[in-house]
């Protein structure tokens, strides 16, 4: 006897559709599954099996030959569970009929019949929505994560019973059904403000044009001076993410298995905090079988790296390649898969070793070359793709005592709205370009035209004040962001002037000159 029940397995980000293809045959009992199963799935066997016995259902007797197609993909994970449940009883002729013939099953199967949540599950629901499948059936905790592709109706069921009687029509369940823009709404309240806050104005100002043209930020202060608070509060004057952008995000995290369970849509900007001791498989993504990393869970978020120079040098140069393409690559014997990595960075660092260098309150006890062998460890191409380096001092006591001040975020975020509308309408006819930051040599030299005096400013900058060469196309950016922000159609020199204070380390005195 032969059955066939459709499920999804994931690559990557992206589902696809997987036959369980069971065989029950006259001969000595046996149970094989084929089809390059990981052991997750080749252990369902014996899940399964407890699973259909303790649900009071027979278990099939005989040879049981269980295929997985397309059988040149590695299959893994335990969402085959119900699905594999499924189609043995259909073998024998439990469930009759053709109405699990376009219907998705997806689920895992505990010892006791009960069905639990999986990852992925907005993955699979879009492909059904794809594959334009009668119906998705889930277990119960996934429901609203799956209704939000509001693709093939979501039947949620708690147990492998419930999933039998509702496919042979014992059981009669109203599809699950979620607004996106409700969940959205919802879930898209940011709980950290700038306005919380004190002092550091000159930095809210450069975060805000880091926000404004998705430029990458290194923050430089002693410790305590406010760099992690700022940080964390950076993703609420980003630009609200959009529907397709929550879909993309929430689909990274989901296959991840990072999702919050009573989260069905990620409506905020990421942030993502890795502690220095990561591995550049934890920060790019990897394993056996490719997972995503911080990189990637980052995307259309914040990336935040604390004390920049205690991370691995390895770790740091592996992130080169998702921040300049916006998607990382990783390729393995078996298989090759691409996650989307595009973020903004903000980092922060010590001044050198103690912290106190240049802190008037603080006397720092390290040497020059000690400062300069610190700093170092910052590669420069590394820095070569960060915009902003701005220095972040000690609060002073009547700023932290004082009363609030500075804008909320929400006011800050119109402004960075604004000005990410006017550059969308400057790059409209070019690809891969959204907002300044992205701009190459080409673009810059077309939309960063500068009139005399602010070109005598820039080259007094450049040999004054020994910026380095690298600091020259940055400069010419950030200034096309900050006169974004006055809606501004020319770079004027109080542009460049500003845009010049955002180089610390180019300064001679950083760089041991």
């Amino acid at each position: 006897m032969f059955s066939r029940v459709i499920t999804a397995a994931l690559f990557g980000i992206d589902a696809y559709r997987v036959d369980v293809e069971t065989d029950v045959s006259a001969k000595l009992p046996s149970f094989n599954v084929v089809g390059l199963p990981d052991s997750a799935v080749r252990e369902s066997r014996e899940r399964v099996m407890s699973a259909i016995k303790n649900s009071g259902l027979p278990f099939p007797q005989g040879k049981i030959t269980l295929n997985l197609a397309p059988a040149d993909i590695k299959k893994e994970g335990s969402a085959f569970d119900l699905p594999i449940a499924l189609g043995l009883l259909r073998a024998i002729g439990i469930i009759s009929g053709d109405y699990v013939d376009n219907i998705y099953v997806v689920g895992e199967l505990g010892l006791d019949g009960s069905v639990s949540p999986i990852k992925g599950m907005l993955s699979i629901s879009i492909l059904a929505k794809k594959e334009k499948a009668d119906g998705i059936i889930v277990p119960i905790e996934n429901a609203r994560e799956a209704a939000i592709a509001q693709g093939a109706p979501v039947y949620p069921v708690s147990t492998l019973k419930e999933a039998v009687d509702f496919v042979c029509g014992n059981l009669d369940i109203a599809p699950f059904k979620a607004s996106v823009q409700d969940v959205f709404m919802a879930a898209s309240a940011y709980t950290a403000d700038f306005s919380d806050v004190r002092g550091q104005e000159h930095v809210k100002r450069a975060l805000e044009v880091a926000a404004a043209g998705g430029h990458n930020v290194l923050m430089i202060g002693p410790p305590g001076s406010g760099k992690t608070m700022l940080a964390r509060r950076f993703p609420s004057i980003l630009p609200p993410l959009s529907v397709e952008e929550a879909l993309e995000t929430t689909k990274i995290h989901s296959v991840a298995g990072v999702l919050p369970g009573e989260t069905a849509l990620v409506a905020t900007r990421p942030f993502r905090a890795p502690h220095h001791t990561i591995s550049d498989a934890g920060l790019i993504g990897g394993g056996a079988y490719p997972r995503p990393g911080e990189v990637s869970l980052a995307h259309h978020g914040v990336l935040f790296l604390d004390e920049l120079p205690e991370f691995k040098k390895n770790v740091l140069e592996v992130m080169r390649q998702p921040m300049e393409d916006g998607f990382v690559t990783i390729g393995r014997a078996a298989v090759t898969l691409t996650f989307p990595s595009q973020f903004t960075l903000v980092s922060a660092m010590n001044p050198c070793p103690c912290g106190y260098f240049g802190d008037p309150y603080h006397e720092c006890t390290c040497t020059p070359a000690s400062i300069q062998n610190y700093v170092g460890r910052i590669s420069g191409p590394l820095l070569d793709r960060i915009d902003i380096h701005i220095e972040v001092p000690a609060v002073k006591y009547h700023e932290l005592s004082g009363p609030s001040s500075g804008d909320h975020s929400n006011d800050i975020r119109e402004r960075v709205a604004a000005s990410r509308r006017y550059q969308t309408k400057r790059f409209t006819d070019i690809p891969q370009v959204h907002c300044n930051a992205h701009m190459g040599t080409k673009l810059i030299r077309e939309f960063c035209k500068l009139d005399e005096p602010s070109e005598a400013l820039l080259r007094m900058a450049i040999t004054k004040l020994g910026l380095s060469a690298r600091a020259y196309d940055r400069i010419l950016k950030l200034s096309r962001t900050i006169a974004d922000l006055e809606s501004s159609p020319d770079i004027a020199p109080h542009h460049v002037s500003e845009a010049i204070q955002y180089r610390s380390l180019d300064r001679k005195y950083w760089r041991g000159g």
